[in-house]
Parts: structure tokens; sequence; C-alpha cells
């Protein structure tokens, strides 16, 4: 499946903090470059990048090898939601019912 995530974080900061949340999923990074990694493990594996995108956003993109929501796609969106929160430190999230 396919994620995408729109952030005022740099691609930079976003590589550090994927660097930090992934591996406490048993996921091993395989293979980086400056704004893209490869993790894999039990949980399958995932490419990610982070590009500058119109100015001041990143555009990051995660591409897991899973079909339908698993653990590691359930996974991939706590990430964002991090990703949000260093953002935006203030902003509570809240379930919209």
């Amino acid at each position: 499946m396919k994620h995408y995530h729109r952030t005022h974080v740099t691609p930079e900061l976003v590589m550090a903090a994927a660097d930090e949340y992934f591996p406490t999923l048993s996921l091993a990074r395989q293979a980086s470059s400056s704004r893209s990694r490869v993790y894999t493990g039990e949980l399958g594996t995932l490419k990610l990048s982070a590009k500058p995108e119109g100015g001041h956003y990143t555009f990051i993109e995660a591409e897991t090898d899973q079909v339908g929501e698993s653990r590691l796609d359930r996974n991939v969106k706590r990430f964002f939601v991090r990703v949000h929160r260093q953002a935006e430190p203030s902003h509570k999230l809240a379930a919209a019912y």
C-alpha cells in the first residue's frame, strides 16, 4: 500500500524521526540516502521518502509490500502522527466520529 503525508518538517528531520521510530518495530534499515530509506523485517518491507515540495512543505511517501491494512501500514500512519506532532506540538488529535 502507498501512504502520503505533507508536513512543514524538513526532510532531514523526517528521516531522523524514521531512523528513531522504525527500528523499534524490529525493522532494519537496508538502504538509505539523504531523503529515502528502505526498512525490512518481520512485518514486511517499507520504502520511505521525503522530498521538498512547494517551498516550505515536505512530501512524505511510504510504500509497503503488504496488501490491505497490515500492522506495518498502521505503524506508518502512527509515524505520520509523530511527524505531525513534531510540526505542531500543541495540536490535540481527536477521533472524528
